[in-house]
């Protein structure tokens, strides 16, 4: 939902990505544990969230782009674009090159268009269910795919597809796994101490049955590098980026993490206690000053892995 970060925040297990990001990389897609077919879905407060997500989680892009040994690109294509923070910061990037932002959402790909406008980039957009609609996509110089590839239920398959699109010495950059976010203290000075650890294990739980119930799922080591090889590329290497938004949190880091801790109530309420159910309610609660609507001490800190892959032949 990325969803780009559809993201979409995806930590080591998919986590709040999967409000969104790159689920309309294909209906469902993205996430097959809810639909995006009904008519009443909110896009609106989706595309909000993945843009909200995306900037927050926005340095690590330009940071992976600088890890690029290649030309400058020519034709670039982000697959699973969400409403297109990451593919806007690839056109201020390389301002000379075609960007197309890629998704299957059409209503996320307006959203990405109205950004790009904003912010005087030029920026294409492209209708493509994924993985179904790659095949109408290449070629390309740099391809760019953050927390979309997990939700196909074969991802080898997917990464397979994804190299096909890349010019010779052309790169694969793939966003998958990293760290699952911080924050708050491990004491919030009410509730059982240790929430965080248990979000973390309780998501990891919903992103594996998530996993497991995708048509054709595959089980693969997810050793991304290795993967990249399989793929028949080179050089393929993976970087870590640290993202540290220190307490106390601006506005928009804010509105991003309560976004994201209401997505944790709603999808974990059978897996958690009614304890940390209730410490989520009271966090949630804006009239509570102990809420993050209000605390001094929360903080964003997460980390985010690309995986790159060269395509040989340059």
């Amino acid at each position: 939902m990325t969803h780009d970060d559809h993201g979409h925040g995806d930590h080591g297990h998919p986590s709040h990505d999967d409000h969104g990001h790159t689920s309309h990389a294909g209906h469902g897609s993205h996430s097959s544990h809810h639909t995006h077919d009904n008519d009443d879905f909110d896009w609106a407060a989706m595309a909000d969230l993945l843009e909200l997500e995306g900037e927050t989680h926005s340095p690590y892009v330009r940071q992976a782009l600088a890890e690029l040994a290649q030309p400058t690109p020519r034709r670039i294509l982000d697959i699973g674009s969400g409403p297109g923070v990451a593919a806007c910061r690839l056109a201020a990037v390389f301002p000379d090159a075609e960007v197309t932002a890629v998704d299957g959402a059409p209503e996320l790909l307006a959203r990405a268009e109205q950004r790009a406008e904003r912010l005087g980039v030029r920026l294409r957009t492209q209708v493509a269910e994924f993985p179904a609609g790659l095949a109408d996509l290449g070629p390309a110089d740099l391809v760019w795919s953050g927390q979309a590839v997990h939700h196909v239920g074969d991802q080898q398959g997917v990464l397979n597809q994804l190299a096909g699109l890349l010019e010779p010495g052309g790169v694969l950059a793939v966003v998958e796994g990293g760290l699952p976010p911080r924050w708050l203290p491990r004491d919030l000075g009410f509730g059982r101490c240790g929430l965080q650890e248990r979000l973390d294990v309780a998501m990891a739980e919903r992103f594996g049955r998530m996993r497991a119930e995708l048509p054709g799922s595959v089980a693969v080591v997810e050793d991304w590098p290795g993967m990249l090889r399989a793929a028949g590329l080179t050089d393929a290497r993976s970087r870590t980026f640290l993202i540290d938004h220190p307490a106390p949190l601006a506005e928009g880091p804010r509105r991003f993490v309560r976004g994201s801790l209401e997505r944790c109530r709603q999808v974990l309420a059978d897996l958690l206690d009614t304890e940390d159910l209730s410490t989520l309610d009271r966090l949630l609660d804006p009239s509570d000053p102990a809420s993050v609507d209000h605390r001094t001490d929360l903080f964003l800190l997460t980390a985010k892995t690309v995986h790159f892959g060269t395509a040989p032949g340059a």
